[in-house]
This record gives structure tokens, C-alpha cells and sequence, in this order.
């Protein structure tokens, strides 16, 4: 122990500074919040859907969650309820299984709702395409507003379509309460 403790400080840092934040894209981080919140309202919630995907897409996109893209910088966060979500991210071709759960949860999801394809499953049903197993693309179930290709995609062509749904967002949602589809008091 007292020889490590030794070398430790014979040694010294080794250790590069950290790198310091650039003012643009400090800048741009800023102009995509502000185009969140103008579009959107708020904060932007997405519910992911997993319709049968290898998997391969949902990593790229639990890399958004991490230190180095940190999209909660942005005011995008998942939530775990599509009562809560403003945009569906669906990943793979949709199961015969999954079919059902997923027409449910979009009709779950309030309006002006968005979704995305992701994957080249999500988009034109991959090597698995249309069978007896599968329906194919999510477009062949539920209405699709922006695809983003690729086996998997990267995490920044996710953001990107991501914002670019939310850019093509045709009316502002704007909440007057905390809750989406609030109804006014006395009815039920």
C-alpha cells in the first residue's frame, strides 16, 4: 500500500484538462430548446415502442440518455406512459403480436401526436419484411411522420429526426395546464 501511495505521488496528474464547452454549440443547444418550446409548448415527451426490433436500435438510443449526447440538455425526455408522450419512437417490424399493443398505444397517445420509424426494420420491415409473422413497416399499421434509416441508426441521426418531426409539427401545441387533454371542469 505505501509503495502505491509512493509512485502516486512521485507520478503525479497524468491527465489531460478537460475539454472546455464551446460557445457555439452552447448556442445551438440554446436555438434547439427554443425550437422545442416553440413547437411543442413544453418539454418534448416520447414513449418508445420496441414492435419487435433486434434490439440494435434500442442501444443507439439509450446513447441519447448518456453524458456525451445528453438530449435532456434539449428538453427531450421519455416517459413511460403514452398518455404522457407527445411523439412515438417505434423501432423494428411490428409482430403480428405486437400489432394490437401498438395501434392501442397510439390511440393512447394525445393529439397533435408524432411519430417516428426507426431502423431499417421500422422503415420498410428490413430482412424480415411482411410474413406470416410480421406486418412489416410501422407505416402498414400506425400513420408515420418522419423515418430515419439505417441498421441501427446512430444516435445523431436519431436527434435528427427527432427534431426534424418536431420542426414539421404543423400547430403548436401550447398547454394552459400541466396535463395533455385536460378536460374543463363539469364534465366527465
Amino acid at each position: 500500500m505505501y509503495q502505491i501511495i509512493r509512485q502516486i505521488l512521485r507520478t503525479g496528474i497524468k491527465t489531460e484538462a478537460p475539454p472546455q464547452p464551446e460557445d457555439a454549440l452552447r448556442n445551438e443547444v440554446q436555438q434547439i430548446s427554443a425550437q422545442i418550446l416553440h413547437h411543442v409548448g413544453r418539454a418534448l415527451a416520447i414513449r418508445h415502442v420496441d414492435a419487435g426490433s433486434c434490439n440494435g436500435c434500442e442501444l443507439e438510443i439509450h446513447c441519447l440518455n448518456n453524458a456525451y449526447y445528453n438530449i435532456e440538455r434539449l428538453g427531450i425526455h421519455f416517459v413511460a406512459s403514452p398518455r404522457h408522450a407527445d411523439m412515438l419512437l417505434v423501432t423494428g417490424p411490428v409482430s403480428r403480436h405486437m400489432e394490437i399493443a401498438l395501434k392501442r398505444t397510439y390511440d393512447a397517445t394525445p393529439d397533435p401526436k408524432l411519430v417516428v420509424a426507426l431502423g431499417d426494420c421500422g422503415c420498410d420491415g428490413g430482412i424480415f419484411g411482411e410474413s406470416y409473422a410480421s406486418c412489416g413497416k410501422i407505416a402498414n399499421v400506425i400513420p408515420v411522420d418522419v423515418i430515419v434509416p439505417g441498421c441501427p441508426p446512430t444516435p445523431t441521426a436519431i436527434l435528427q429526426g427527432i427534431l426534424t418531426a418536431v420542426s414539421s409539427c404543423k400547430t403548436p401545441q401550447v398547454l394552459t395546464s400541466g396535463l395533455h387533454n385536460s378536460k374543463p371542469s363539469g364534465s366527465s
